[in-house]
């Protein structure tokens, strides 16, 4: 294994753990939501998207690195990292919405 692998080790694990971390702060989140505590649903929502974007910024600084003329030998493991970041990055999104919808149903149904 060559030393740009190696740098590439941590980093794709760094994006699968906070992406997974923000994964699970979004699921308590729709927990609350559907029981109708809209303000822990948003501190959940707002931590996960904190991890996501510790995650994003991973996977950025590696993409400028190649973008600077660094060689980067890609890995099946970096590239299993950004897969599940733009996997849960697309679920974060659909959650926030569905967090809305939730907000909105449980405002309509209280009047």
């Amino acid at each position: 294994m060559t030393d740009e692998n190696d740098i590439l080790i941590p980093i794709s694990m760094s994006i699968i753990l906070d992406a997974g971390n923000a994964r699970e702060k979004s699921e308590k989140a729709m927990l609350y939501a559907r029981n109708g505590d809209f303000d822990n649903a948003r501190l959940y929502m707002d931590k996960a998207r904190k991890l996501m974007q510790s995650a994003h910024q991973a996977q950025t600084e590696v993409i400028q690195k190649e973008t600077q003329g660094e060689n980067i030998n890609l890995s099946l493991l970096f590239i299993h990292a950004q897969d599940t970041l733009m996997t849960i990055r697309s679920e974060l999104i659909m959650k926030e919405k569905m967090i809305g919808l939730y907000e909105l149903v449980n405002t309509s149904s209280s009047h």
